[in-house]
């Protein structure tokens, strides 16, 4: 039997001479459960929001893109990349080109990116949740069709109802000189029919998805891309296939998975999170440090039962056990609590959506997200045990330097 361990528990269930004791001990505990709940709570929150926010950028954004290290555009039409479109484990390979462009509908213009996809973009089963209005249509009986961001939209007014009014596209042309009589000869027009609105977020809703071969046209550019787009069948892993495709590409091209094109998003999503982390972790601190009240009133309330286990021969090292086991047990016995709070509330808002986050119809959502990841715990758990060994740690010493009072009075 650990002996430490056993008296421990005796003392945190025993009754003391003074409440004060018991009362400092609860309020201990309940502030260490508090703000473990606290932190798994917002950790949750985060993963939800998380979850919820790189969805709407990965509606658009493929597993896979391939661009070039150098220029804006490279050929596609090589052996490797031929092969990689048959490839069994690639579900979607699209050829991508995409300039700035100026735009124009009625008497309003702008400026916004033109995007040429290839056919295999419509493979995409999640283009039909950004359509805001009309459909994801590229081409149909009538010719090509594109579909619109929706700030651009906004801001032309266009009408996607509307057969007769089609939006004008103009994009400079190649290798040729300014002509300061007619500039308007020196820019390529093409026009095409809305059939749809998208909206996913501002970086994509200020553009324009268009056929690949409408791009070609419209940019001047028969044979090269911008990028290869490719999505890969369920169960593929998706870090293993993208450093296969980098290391046959070679160094002429860069290939970037999901979060290495949304860089900056799951940079501030992970900035938040941890400085969020950080705060309240300074608070728990705050409440951990209590228990140094609590054994302090312990070790003097104890301190003829000190005097005892010294006299039967009890070492230093053991009696500064018995607190430091004291200590951790109501830390850690309000940290498990916390947890458990964490997974009620976890339980409640994913299934009752308790806290709402807006009243109005347009809120994209009614209630806040949230999502549990073992990690998590296992950061929460961590973190109470070492700050709670260090605060039970430095309160156990006490009783130490009491056996060495009793020792001088004797």
């Amino acid at each position: 039997m650990n002996t430490p361990l056993y008296i421990a528990k005796r003392y945190l269930f025993a009754k003391k001479s003074t409440n004060a004791i018991n009362l400092i001990s609860g309020i201990s505990m309940v502030g260490v459960m508090v703000g473990s709940a606290a932190l798994i709570i917002i950790l949750s929150v985060f993963n939800g929001l998380e979850v919820t926010i790189l969805n709407m950028f990965n509606t658009l954004t493929p597993e896979i893109a391939i661009t070039p290290t150098k220029g804006k555009t490279f050929n596609p039409d090589t052996e490797y990349f031929n092969q990689l479109k048959k490839d069994k484990n690639v579900y979607s390979f699209t050829e991508v080109l995409q300039e700035n462009a100026l735009l124009k509908y009625n008497n309003k213009q702008a400026v916004g990116m033109v995007k040429g996809v290839g056919s295999d973009f419509l493979k995409n089963k999640k283009l039909d949740s950004t359509i805001k209005e009309g459909r994801f249509t590229l081409s149909n009986r009538s010719g090509y069709s594109s579909v619109i961001g929706n700030a651009l939209q906004s801001y032309l007014a266009v009408n996607t109802v509307d057969p007769f009014t089609e939006l004008q596209i103009f994009s400079p042309k190649k290798d040729i000189k300014v002509n300061s009589l007619n500039p308007t000869e020196d820019f390529i027009t093409k026009s095409i029919r809305v059939s749809g609105v998208f909206e996913v977020q501002q970086e994509f809703d200020n553009g324009i998805i268009v056929p690949l071969d409408f791009a070609r046209e419209l940019l001047g550019e028969a044979q090269n891309v911008s990028s290869i787009e490719i999505n890969l069948k369920p169960g593929v892993d998706v870090e293993k296939f993208k450093n296969e495709v980098a290391d046959n590409a070679g160094a002429a091209f860069e290939v970037r998975n999901q979060a290495e094109q949304n860089r900056s998003v799951y940079h501030i999503l992970n900035t938040e999170k941890w400085a969020v982390y950080i705060i309240l972790t300074f608070i728990l601190i705050i409440a951990i440090f209590n228990i140094i009240g609590s054994l302090t009133m312990l070790v003097i309330d104890k301190v003829k039962d000190i005097a005892i286990l010294s006299s039967l021969g009890a070492s230093k090292k053991l009696i500064k056990r018995i607190f430091l086991f004291e200590g951790m047990m109501i830390t850690m016995s309000g940290c498990v609590l916390g947890l458990l709070i964490g997974v009620i509330f976890y339980l409640l808002q994913h299934n009752f959506g308790l806290i709402k986050m807006g009243e109005g119809s347009d809120t994209l959502l009614s209630s806040y997200p949230i999502g549990l990841k073992w990690k998590d715990f296992i950061l929460v758990f961590v973190t109470v045990g070492i700050f709670s060994f260090l605060a039970s740690a430095l309160s156990s010493n006490l009783s130490v330097k009491k056996i060495d009072q009793i020792n001088q009075t004797i």
